[in-house]
Parts: structure tokens; sequence; C-alpha cells
């Protein structure tokens, strides 16, 4: 893929990042997202605290990690976005039926896109009313309701987020995701720490902290697992397509396996660092109610606000937390996006310009609908759910872990496991080999089976997650 606006016209013109520290630096930016900063406290609340960061460091070593370096590896060894990367494996027609798995792979990131430029929007129209010394107006009751149900101006901070988006994949693979990579990954981390600094000293917020690292195996169930599981599959990005495509733009003396395991634990950093931020600050303003740690949209936009607005300096650390979830939000959709126009590059043989354009228009042209979704067209349910919910509920819940349940079937029944590893000790001593064979064969298949299944389940109101 050429940078910024050349054409595409085969592999040898395919970006690259510079080396380690670029690759980890951008996979690190895909795998820390919403996901870390709103779901990782409210499961870590809901599910036992300290038990489900004990549980999620283990289910991280074992069966995370494996997919990691197993996706990243099928990209480098192909050199090829989802698509292309298993229609070069599965050549035979025994074995056709798996190319399947990289179309799912490629149109999931295309589902995401959109909704995830319009939350981006959402969090960039608080963090420019923090900005303005407006923390107190985002803390009053139906506020964000009243600005999501607006007909237009959610729409233009969608719009401007997937600006600021666009811009950054035009300029290409190392001027553009690695650069950007390398100014928002380590201002993200300083934001995080000393948000956590803050809101673990506050008044009443040791007994959220205790809550959070202090395991409590009376606590303990299957669901733990399943939740730990599910969050380390949905954070990581895994069976997106997008560590298949940035597993492309690897240089083949890039440590895979180090690589992984430094990407792994910059987001469980990241993800831990959220909890201290989310855990002692709601405790604290709650009176020590894990109840208070709601999920998804109503935790970062209803609950954190009135959080900041009750502390001193509520502005100034509500802004540095927006900005935090910026960076987070922005370095995740330019993974997404990029995944997007490598396939459409790869495929169509587009130049990065026209496949970028292509895919904005599609985001605008999906978000627009998700937005509505909240206000004009809220009557629009189907099977009980918005518009929104049902894009993510369709790409996250089940396209997700089918996908990389075809990743596995792929390396284990037709490239071979030997196959990748020696893709991956092409640049890795890889001393945690045993374990990789382990976790792509034994842990991988049946803990993605259900998790999809879990996940499908409980939107479907049989179970509760």
């Amino acid at each position: 893929m050429a940078e910024a606006s050349g054409k595409q016209t085969g592999t040898a013109a395919r970006g690259m990042f510079s080396g380690n520290i670029g690759f980890i630096l951008a996979v690190a930016g895909s795998a820390v997202g919403l996901g870390n900063i709103w779901r990782f406290p409210y499961y870590a609340a809901k599910y036992g605290g300290g038990i489900f960061l004990l549980v999620y460091v283990i289910l991280l070593l074992t069966f995370a990690f494996g997919l990691i370096a197993a996706e990243t590896a099928l990209g480098r060894k192909t050199r090829l976005s989802p698509i292309g990367a298993y229609t070069s494996c599965a050549t035979d027609r025994e074995h056709r039926f798996l190319t399947f798995g990289g179309f799912i792979n490629a149109i999931v990131p295309m589902i995401i896109l959109p909704y995830y430029c319009l939350i981006g929007g959402w969090i960039l129209k608080f963090l420019f009313q923090c900005c303005l010394g407006k923390a107190s107006a985002l803390a009053a009751d139906g506020y964000f309701g009243g600005f999501i149900g607006a007909p237009l101006e959610p729409i233009l901070w969608h719009v401007i987020f997937l600006i600021a988006t666009v811009c950054i994949i035009l300029k290409g693979v190392k001027s553009g995701i690695e650069k950007a990579s390398r100014v928002m990954m380590p201002m993200l981390l300083i934001l995080a720490f000393g948000v956590a600094v803050f809101s673990m000293t506050r008044p009443g917020a040791i007994e959220g902290v205790k809550y959070f690292i202090v395991p409590d195996f009376s606590k303990f169930s299957i669901m733990t697992v399943v939740a730990a599981c599910g969050q380390l599959f949905f954070s990581l990005s895994i069976g997106m397509g997008i560590l298949i495509t940035y597993g492309s733009y690897m240089k083949k003396e890039v440590d895979i396996e180090k690589a992984s395991i430094n990407v792994g634990v910059i987001d469980t950093l990241v993800a831990v660092l959220a909890g201290f931020m989310v855990i002692p600050a709601v405790f604290a303003f709650s009176n020590g109610d894990p109840n208070a740690l709601k999920a998804g949209a109503g935790l970062v936009f209803i609950t954190l606000p009135k959080v900041f607005n009750s502390m001193d300096f509520g502005n100034f650390i509500g802004a540095a937390f927006f900005l935090m979830v910026f960076f987070a939000a922005l370095t995740s959709n330019i993974s997404i996006l990029e995944a997007c126009v490598s396939t459409l590059c790869d495929e169509l043989r587009w130049s990065r310009k026209k496949a970028t354009y292509a895919m904005a228009f599609e985001a605008l042209a999906l978000g627009v609908p998700c937005s509505l979704g909240f206000g004009p067209w809220e009557s629009v349910q189907i099977a009980g759910m918005g518009i929104l919910d049902l894009m993510d509920f369709v790409a996250g819940s089940m396209l997700t872990p089918f996908a990389a349940l075809l990743t596995c079937l792929l390396i284990g029944r037709l490239i071979g496991v030997k196959a990748i590893i020696e893709e991956i000790r092409k640049s890795s001593q890889f001393k945690l080999e045993g374990l990789f064979r382990i976790s792509i064969v034994w842990i991988a298949p049946p803990l993605l089976l259900i998790v999809f299944v879990s996940s499908v389940l409980a939107a479907l109101g049989f179970i509760k997650m």
C-alpha cells in the first residue's frame, strides 16, 4: 500500500511501520479504546473487583497472547489484508469455506466505523464543554439525553471526529498512523496516570481501590471467566481484521513475540488505570455503591460528569479525562478505518485516497441513522434494539468471535501451527512457543465459542451478563 495518496500496485508498494516501537504503539493504540475506559471498570465492579482483575491477567497471558501473535504473524506472512490473507492460504476446495473468515474480518470494521465515529463525536463535544469551563452543565440531569437526541448537533461532532481520522489515514502508515500513535499514546498514558492518582486520593476513594485490587474468591463464578474473556477479546481488536492488517505492515525483523506481549501489557495497563480512575471516584461519589458503575455510555457521559462536578478542579479533571478518552477513541478509530482502507486497496486496487474517501462516505451514511436513532428515529427498533445497538451486537457479539474462531481453524487445520511458529521465529526466539500451541489449539477455540454463545444469549435476554 502506497504512503499518502499513491496508487496500490500490489504488495511491493505496501506501507510499513518503521520498526518495533512504531508497530507496538500503533497496535496498542488500536487496542486501547472505549472498551478499556467504560467497559472494563463496569465489568470489574460487577464481577468481583479484584478476582475479575486476577482472572483477566491470567487469560491475557494465555488466551489473548496466542491470538495477538497468530493474527499478526498471519498478516506478516501473507503481506495482505484479511480477505487476501485467508484466500492465499485456503486454496484447495476442501478448505475454501475458511475464506469466509477473511470476509468477516473485513466486514466487521466497516460495521463498527460509523457508530464509533458517532461516539467519538460525543467525546469531542464533552471535551469542548469542559475546556470552556462548563463541566457543571454536563452534570445536569438530562443533558446527555438531550444532546444525543438532537437532530443535527451530534452529526456535526461526528463529522469533525471523522475528518480527524481521515486526515491521519491519508498520510499513510508510517507518516500518518505511526506518527499519530507516537504522539497520542504517551500522552494518553500520562493523562490516565494523572487522573487515576487524583481519583484515588479523593476522600472515601480508598474503599474503591481495595475493591478493585484485592481478590475476593467468594465472588468467583464461571461468569467471571466469561466476562473477563469477552472483555479481553473485544479490547484487543481480535477478530476485526486489524491485527492481520497491521501485521502485514510489520517488517520481518520486528519481534512478534515481544511485540504481542508489549501490546497486551499496554492495553492492560490502560484498563487497570481506567479502573483506578473510575471505580474509586464513583465509590466515593456514591458512598461505596458498585451499582453506580453503569455500563456503556451512561458511565462516561452521565455518571462521571456528576462525579467530576462534585470535585475540586472539576473542569480541569473533566477536560483531562475526556482528552484521554478522545486519544483512546481516535487511535482505535484510526485502526478501524485503516483496516477498511487496506481491504479496498488490496481487493479493488484502489488508491489510498479513493478508498479513504469511500469509507468516510460509508461512515457518514450509516452514522447519521445511528445518531437519529436516539432522536427522530428512536421508535425504529429491530429485535428490540436501536440502530446503534443492533450494529454493535452484529459486529461485536456475533461476527468478531466467529471470525477469530475461523482464524484458529485456518491455522489449526490448514496452514498449520508449525507454519505460523516458523514465521514468528524469523524474528523471535519464541520462548512461549509451547504456550502459543496450547492457546491456539486448545484454549482459544472453546473460549471463543463460549464468548460467542454467551454474548448472543445475553443480547436476546436469555442470560444476564
